[in-house]
This record gives C-alpha cells, sequence and structure tokens, in this order.
C-alpha cells in the first residue's frame, strides 16, 4: 500500500487509477501488452473500416430509393 501511495504522489495519479491499472495490466509481460496494444489498434481500424463501409451501403440505398 506504502508502494503504490509513493508512485501515485510521484505521478499525480489517483489511487483508484492506480488500483485499476494494476488490475488489468498486473500480469502482463511486456510482449502481452505490446500485443494487447496491437489488437486495440487492429480493432480501432476495423470499426473505422465498418463505419465507413456502413455510411456507404446507406448513401447506396438512399440513392436507390431516388430511382
Amino acid at each position: 500500500m506504502v508502494f503504490s501511495l509513493k508512485i501515485c504522489g510521484n505521478y499525480g495519479m489517483g489511487n483508484s487509477t492506480f488500483y485499476k491499472w494494476r488490475d488489468k495490466f498486473g500480469g502482463m509481460e511486456t510482449s502481452d501488452i505490446n500485443r494487447l496494444k496491437e489488437l486495440e489498434s487492429e480493432n480501432r481500424k476495423l470499426k473505422q473500416m465498418f463505419a465507413e463501409l456502413n455510411f456507404k451501403s446507406l448513401l447506396q440505398e438512399e440513392i436507390i430509393r431516388k430511382f
């Protein structure tokens, strides 16, 4: 507990933030964290692609309805 208070004080972080971070990443190796970052990045890209394709599909449907 003293260790977490020192870290929080040094970096201006709240205790709850520290414990959430520790619970999420505490048991991970560096390679696990890197893989998680890669997956999060890929997920963002896929969500963006889906949004763009969905938008294009809606535009096409609107165009078809007008004819």
